[in-house]
């Protein structure tokens, strides 16, 4: 049979013409695919809820006892699928070899970041004023509530943090 009375009949094997269309649908559903995978992770990872990570911050032997310490240490975040390494910090005060606070360094009025003072033996706030004692309790300023702890764990003599950020400017810790 010619390609003539192939057409007219419309017994066509593969012609460039489905072929194409062929090869367009294949590359249309690859593309579809490739960038539907994040939109479904975005869609399913609030429900799982987010996994906070143990940073690993000193040996509980090399703490102090019963005066804040403030630690740096580098953590990886992961945001809008961008990976990136920054710096956080909290104050750990060593109660007893297996007692510890950790505190957020974040004030809890507008979200500065306090410091200890030793002279009057508080933490207080540049931003605002706010001043609290050593069990994190307001004694002045605009604060809403005392300071933030951290959920910390002890393990071979090593101590772990999980850092969290609250809101700022409210009367409840609420993680954010």
């Amino acid at each position: 049979m010619s390609e003539e009375s192939r057409a007219q009949s419309g017994e066509e094997g593969t012609s460039r013409r489905g072929f194409l269309k062929i090869v367009i649908g294949v590359l249309a559903f690859l593309n579809g695919l490739i960038l539907g995978i994040p939109f479904i992770k975005t869609l399913i990872t609030p429900a799982r809820g987010k996994k906070l990570p143990w940073q690993k911050l000193a040996d509980v032997t090399s703490l102090p006892s019963g005066q804040p310490l403030h630690l740096k240490f580098t953590a990886q975040i992961e945001e809008a699928y961008i990976e990136e390494t920054v710096l956080r910090s909290v104050w750990v005060i060593k109660h007893s070899p297996s007692a510890l606070t950790v505190y957020s360094p974040i004030c809890t009025h507008l979200g500065c970041h306090f410091t200890w003072n030793e002279k009057t033996a508080h933490f207080e706030c540049p931003c605002h004023g706010s001043v609290f004692d050593i069990d994190g309790k307001v004694l002045g300023g605009p604060a809403p509530r005392p300071l933030d702890t951290l959920p910390y764990k002890i393990e071979n003599g090593s101590l772990l943090v999980v850092w969290e950020q609250f809101k700022a400017g409210v009367p409840e810790k609420i993680s954010i």
